[in-house]
């Protein structure tokens, strides 16, 4: 299975399983080969419209941590549910207005400690051919470090997309 099947099938059985008042529409999902990041939106606290920006974010930051302080239980035992199922440890956020924290994430070695979003940039370039491995990936990413990378992995992602589309549609042996 590829990568966006993989992520629509656990996107579908985190929606169905997680508890619908949690989040506003479903939750962002994010999978590498070790780790699913599960990341929910949850809804804005009633301000006032005038409130200085540091009582706004800290609002935001008081909401996201009494989602995480009042279902933690919950969480973890979801997470164990997936984690059975999928075969990858489950790390969760949340974001509300313009705040977004992770509660829980794998750090997996790979000459050094890289979070889930650090690791996804080294297997686009290695699924793309651009690297042999995922250490051939961090010396090219050392090297090419500027200003435009995130928009040109976007691109990347955008290419392998096409071609994960291309194969599904020859041939299968």
């Amino acid at each position: 299975m590829n990568t966006n099947e993989a992520t629509k099938e656990l996107r579908g059985w985190f929606s169905g399983r997680l508890p619908a008042e949690w989040f506003e529409g479903g939750p962002e999902v994010v999978l590498d080969r070790e780790e699913v990041s599960v990341i929910g939106r949850l809804a804005v606290p009633d301000l006032a419209p005038d409130l200085p920006e540091a009582e706004r974010s800290a609002a935001m930051a008081g909401r996201i941590q009494r989602f995480r302080e009042e279902t933690r239980e919950r969480r973890m035992g979801i997470a164990r549910e997936a984690e059975q199922k999928f075969g990858r440890r489950v790390s969760w956020g949340a974001e509300c207005g313009d705040e977004r924290e992770m509660f829980t994430t794998l750090s997996v070695p790979v000459m050094t400690r890289l979070r889930q979003s650090e690791r996804r940039v080294l297997d686009t370039l290695v699924e793309a051919g651009v690297a042999r491995s995922r250490s051939d990936a961090l010396a090219w990413c050392v090297r090419l470090v500027g200003k435009n990378a995130d928009e040109w992995l976007a691109e990347l992602r955008e290419a392998l997309q096409h071609v994960e589309r291309a194969r599904a549609a020859g041939p299968h042996m």
